[in-house]
């Protein structure tokens, strides 16, 4: 059954070409889209990815608009568009950092009289582009928002009904701040100590050797480094602060080891299995 939501998308990469397919799958009403690349955006028109482009003429017909770019660029893009947007509609950021991005996209949409909440889906692959884009990249993943205020029931039902066409699992609201510190540990240093794992020189020499534990471990080594180094340094007190606990911890680890101290080992090695099954079940 078609839905009568109008969405534009822009920024046509991975995230971006994947909630097209996923809005166009759900056959909402239209889906326009806009991308830098002019190719890319011909290319997401031919494959059936979005209706047409996404323009001041467009943009005042949608109900719902993602922008899944770099911080900055969004924050850019807001600021070009909102003369264009509709009191009625709501905008999300897709960044992968809100501090940076919330105060001054609430700023835009509050002169402007249109709502705008934080956004950042929970789920990707380690290749970029529209190319590596599916419909079904977001099926029960979480997305995590961020508005202005969390007690406006209206903007929940509203935020609710533009995203349901996606297929996420799951809505976490939470604040700027929490949401910063908590992607600093579960997603930034994961990649950064991936990144880092790589380069030892027996990386060059393990095949053969190697099975599950490496390509997990290795898998998010391979990133966007444009992407990753402006989310890092964007937020970079919280990335810092996890990293000195990791560095502290291996160390305990390294003087275990260097002293042979099996005791000092094995307790190390319990407790890290403990917290594994207190926070995982």
């Amino acid at each position: 059954m078609q839905s009568e939501l109008t969405v534009g998308i822009a920024g046509l990469g991975l995230i971006g070409g994947s909630l097209a397919k996923a809005y166009k799958r759900a056959q909402v009403k239209a889906v326009y889209g806009y991308d830098l690349n002019a190719s890319i955006q011909s290319i997401a028109k031919l494959d059936g990815a979005i209706d047409g482009e996404l323009n001041p003429e467009t943009i005042a017909d949608c109900d719902a608009i993602l922008i899944a770019v770099y911080p900055a660029d969004a924050i850019r893009y807001l600021e070009s568009v909102a003369p264009h947007i509709k009191p009625t509609t709501i905008v999300f950021d897709c960044c992968g950092v809100k501090r940076a991005v919330c105060e001054q996209c609430w700023s835009i949409a509050g002169k402007h009289g249109f709502a705008f909440v934080g956004g950042h889906p929970m789920a990707g692959k380690h290749t970029s582009g529209f190319k590596s884009s599916s419909a079904d990249l977001f099926d029960g993943a979480s997305m995590i928002l961020v508005p202005e205020r969390t007690d406006d029931i209206r903007l929940f039902d509203r935020m609710e009904k533009a995203l349901r066409p996606v297929g996420f699992g799951r809505l976490t609201v939470t604040t700027p701040e929490t949401h910063d510190k908590m992607i600093a540990f579960t997603s930034q240093l994961a990649h950064i100590v991936s990144n880092a794992y790589i380069k030892s020189p027996t990386a060059r020499e393990h095949d053969g050797f190697s099975a599950g534990s490496y390509r997990d471990l290795t898998r998010v080594a391979w990133l966007d480094p444009n992407m990753w180094m402006e989310l890092f340094l964007l937020n970079r007190d919280m990335l810092v602060r996890e990293l000195d606990i990791l560095l502290d911890s291996l160390a305990e680890y390294r003087k275990a080891l260097n002293g042979n101290d099996k005791d000092a080992l094995y307790a190390l090695l319990s407790e890290g299995v403990r917290i594994k099954e207190e926070v995982d079940g």
